[in-house]
């Protein structure tokens, strides 16, 4: 079992987090006083900012860990983001042209049977016509990023949504109105379902008969067999998990800025790529890679948080190449992340 402790890769992707800072430090202003503007910026609302950000990358991380544990490469995380985003918005500027009015978390709820959706066309794809499986990921996200920005325009006339609901925080009784650490304790619904998410999938992975047939199916396929456990249907269930996850994490992304952006890179923008290079980073772990996509998402916070109060001009294409700088770093150093040993492979039941 993997215990959820903080690994030697772990720490060397914070060291390339912290070799991405001293980048800053000569990229930006040539580094005069970067680091007292850095200390002054990590603040409470800091955190909650890394936390917001944090979303969409751990839960596409952590869907990335069912399918590939399960047997299943799937690198389509990025395009199932995409399907979530532009679900939840579309599904909620939807519905405030009907009688049920713009309900916030009926369009959540649609985002994550869109991205489930797509997931089971990947399956399906994958398990019974066993296509290539890198191949079928690259398709999901090249048409999720094609897709999503022509439906913008065909519904709204133009690649980006008008501004939709956005989901309101909760507040945290008594805690949310401490002094200097409150804004810690208002949280949005995805946060908090990221905090309950990330527990429950290591346990589910490790303490559970499921998480069993999950490692069984991607490690030794056919022993799930002889037990008379189908194959099948475990990989069908590990790609439709990550399918929910990245529906909840694009869906999450979306309606925290209430709107849809699918000019570019959309506004996933590569989320769905540090996810998987998180997963890497975590050697299949739910809590580490929880851990190695805050890490990346506080360093998006920063670089945000000194352009708008220390007024540096941080490069965003920068700040977006240490997530693999650290899996190049993390790989280098500790050696191959060791993929599940039928990762990939397509399997024949003996029935």
């Amino acid at each position: 079992m993997n215990a959820p402790t903080v690994s030697r890769r772990q720490g060397l992707a914070l060291g390339a987090v912290l070799f991405g800072l001293f980048v800053f430090a000569f990229v930006v202003d040539g580094g005069r006083g970067l680091i007292g503007d850095v200390t002054g910026v990590v603040s409470a609302s800091y955190l909650a900012s890394a936390f917001r950000l944090t979303v969409p990358i751990a839960f596409a991380a952590m869907g990335g860990i069912f399918a590939e544990k399960s047997g299943v490469i799937n690198i389509g995380l990025e395009g199932l983001l995409i399907i979530g985003a532009f679900g939840a918005v579309a599904s909620l500027w939807g519905l405030s042209a009907t009688p049920i009015g713009p309900n916030v978390w009926l369009a959540f709820l649609f985002a994550v049977l869109a991205s489930t959706f797509v997931a089971l066309l990947f399956a399906i794809v994958c398990i019974e016509f066993k296509a290539d499986q890198i191949i079928a990921g690259l398709a999901v996200w090249l048409i999720a990023l094609g897709f999503a920005p022509f439906a913008s325009i065909v519904i709204w006339n133009q690649t980006n949504s008008p501004s939709v609901g956005t989901f309101s925080p909760i507040e945290i009784p008594v805690l949310s109105a401490l002094p200097n650490v409150g804004s810690l304790f208002s949280v949005t619904p995805p946060v908090l379902l990221l905090v309950l998410a990330v527990p429950f999938s290591w346990y589910l992975l490790n303490h559970t008969p499921f998480g069993m047939w999950i490692e069984a199916s991607g490690e030794d396929p056919k022993s799930l067999d002889t037990a008379g456990i189908s194959v099948r249907h475990v990989r069908y269930a590990g790609v439709l998990l990550s399918g929910i996850y990245c529906g909840i994490g694009g869906a999450g992304l979306a309606l925290n800025t209430g709107q849809f952006v699918g000019s570019g890179d959309t506004m996933v923008d590569g989320r769905g790529w540090i996810g998987l290079t998180a997963y890497l980073i975590g050697n299949y772990n739910p809590v580490n890679a929880f851990l190695a996509s805050f890490l990346f998402a506080g360093l998006d916070a920063l670089q945000l948080e000194l352009q708008q109060i220390a007024g540096y001009d941080v490069s965003s294409t920068l700040v977006g190449i240490i997530p693999y700088v650290a899996v190049l770093i993390v790989l280098t150093l500790v050696g191959r992340t060791r993929m599940p040993a039928e990762a990939g492979e397509h399997y024949e039941s003996d029935e």
